[in-house]
C-alpha cells in the first residue's frame, strides 16, 4: 500500500465519485465518500463503455468486478429508421479491442455502479457514508471543511464534487447555479428487455442505431447478453429534472410509429419505461476554487450521442488522481493543472456528440445525403477516425 498522502472528500458516489475514490485511494490518499441517497437504486440505464473507458476500469481494478455481467459487441449496425435497411456495419469486438489495447463494453449502468462500489468497498482507504450531502464548504490554509446537511462539519485536503447534473456545489465552486442549465428541446427514453424480444432480422450481438428526422433509437444487449438495452431520444419540449421519471409506454411508441416494423416491435415489447430531459450547459470557468474541484456532469454534462458521458467521468477521476499525487500535497495547483488537462478534450467530445445529434436527426435531403455517405465508406475508415476518442490514455498532468 502507498504511504499516507493526505485525506479528500467526495461528494457523490455515483459513477465519477467512486472512481475518483479508488483512483485517488491507490496513490496513498485516504477517502471519504459521501452519498446524499440513503440506499442506491437499483434501477438505472444501459450504458455504453468504448476502450478509452474499459481501460481505466482494467487499471482501477473494477473490471474483474464487471467482465461477468457486460457483453462485448461484434459490430455497430446503423440503419435508416423507416426502411430498417443497414446503412453501414461498423467493427467493434477484436478489431477495436485489438486497436486500442481494450474492448468495447455495452452494460446495465447498474452492474457498472456495483462494480465500482464492491472495488471502493474493498479498499480500506475508502469510507462510503450514505444519507450524508455536502452542501458547502470553507477553503482555510491547510486543507478544506466541508458542511453537510445536518451541519456536520467534515476535515480534508481536498474536496470532488462528483454530484451530478444538479450539482449542489457548482454554484459555489463556479459561481453558476443550476438555472444555466440549457434544455436542448429531447427526452430520452430509456427501458430493459429480455433478448427473446429482439426480432430474429438483427443482429443479436450488435449495437443497433436507428435514424430518423427527430428521433433516434439505440439498442444493445447488457447483463451479459440476456437483455437488451433501449434508447429511445425525440425531440420533446418536456422538462423533467432527474433521470429516472416514470413514463407510460403508449407515448413512448408514438415516437417511434414511423419506424420500420421490427423497431416497433421491439419498443411494443417493453413495458416499463423511464425518462430524462436533455441538457447542456455553457462552459464553466473555472471547475475549481481553491481546494475544490468538480468532476463528471457536474462540471461538463455531455449529450448522449457519442456515448461518452460516464467514460468522460472517469477520465475526468485518472487525470484528478494523477495530477494531486504528482504534487504530494500541493492541492491548489493539482486542481487548476487537472482543469487545464481537461478542459480542450471535455469540449472537443461534447463538440462531437452535438454534431452526431444533428447528424442522426436530420431530415429530407440532408438524411439522404447522409445515407449515402454511410453507405458508401469503408467502415474501417470511419472506426479509425474515432482514434483520438477511444485511444485516449491518461498521462501526466
Amino acid at each position: 500500500m502507498a504511504a499516507n498522502r493526505g485525506s479528500a472528500l467526495i461528494a457523490g458516489a455515483g459513477i465519477g465519485g467512486l472512481a475518483a475514490a479508488i483512483a485517488l485511494a491507490g496513490r496513498g490518499i485516504d477517502v471519504r465518500v459521501c452519498e446524499r441517497r440513503s440506499e442506491f437504486p437499483e434501477e438505472g440505464a444501459g450504458i455504453q463503455i468504448g476502450p478509452n473507458g474499459s481501460r481505466i476500469l482494467r487499471d482501477l481494478g473494477v473490471a474483474e468486478f464487471l467482465e461477468s455481467k457486460v457483453a462485448t459487441p461484434d459490430a455497430l449496425s446503423v440503419r435508416d429508421g423507416a426502411t430498417g435497411r443497414e446503412l453501414t456495419r461498423l467493427p467493434l469486438g477484436h478489431w477495436i479491442a485489438e486497436r486500442h489495447g481494450a474492448p468495447y463494453w455495452t452494460a446495465h449502468r447498474r452492474d457498472l455502479h456495483v462494480a465500482l462500489r464492491m472495488r471502493a468497498e474493498a479498499e480500506p482507504r475508502i469510507t462510503i457514508v450514505r444519507g450524508t450531502e455536502i452542501v458547502s464548504f470553507e477553503n482555510e490554509h491547510d486543507g478544506i471543511r466541508a458542511i453537510t446537511g445536518v451541519g456536520e462539519t467534515l476535515d480534508a485536503q481536498l474536496l470532488v464534487a462528483a454530484d451530478g447534473l444538479w450539482s449542489g456545489l457548482r454554484e459555489q465552486i463556479t459561481g453558476s447555479p443550476n438555472a444555466g442549465l440549457i434544455p436542448v428541446g429531447k427526452t430520452a427514453f430509456r427501458s430493459v428487455v429480455p433478448a427473446e424480444h429482439l426480432p430474429p432480422e438483427l443482429v443479436p450481438n450488435a449495437v443497433h442505431i436507428w435514424l430518423s428526422a427527430g428521433t433516434h433509437v439505440v439498442h444493445y444487449p447488457v447483463n451479459a447478453g440476456r437483455d437488451i438495452a433501449l434508447v429511445v431520444i425525440a425531440n420533446d419540449a418536456a422538462r423533467f429534472e432527474g433521470w429516472d421519471s416514470p413514463i407510460v409506454a403508449d407515448i413512448v411508441k408514438s415516437k417511434v410509429s414511423t419506424f420500420a416494423e421490427p423497431l416497433r416491435m421491439l419498443v411494443d415489447s417493453a413495458a416499463n419505461w423511464r425518462k430524462w430531459s436533455l441538457y447542456r450547459m455553457p462552459e464553466l470557468a473555472p471547475w475549481t476554487s481553491g481546494r475544490a474541484a468538480l468532476l463528471g456532469d457536474a462540471a461538463h454534462p455531455v449529450l448522449p450521442f457519442l456515448a461518452q458521458g460516464a467514460v468522460m467521468a472517469l477520465e475526468d477521476a485518472i487525470t484528478l488522481a494523477i495530477a494531486v499525487a504528482s504534487r504530494d500535497g500541493d492541492v491548489e495547483p493539482a486542481l487548476r493543472e487537472y482543469e487545464r488537462a481537461r478542459r480542450t478534450r471535455v469540449a472537443k467530445v461534447a463538440e462531437a456528440s452535438e454534431r452526431n445529434g444533428r447528424i442522426y436527426h436530420m431530415k429530407g435531403p440532408a438524411a439522404l445525403a447522409r445515407n449515402a455517405v454511410m453507405k458508401l465508406t469503408p467502415p474501417a475508415r470511419v472506426m479509425t477516425g474515432f482514434d483520438w476518442l477511444y485511444g485516449w490514455k491518461p498521462g501526466p498532468c
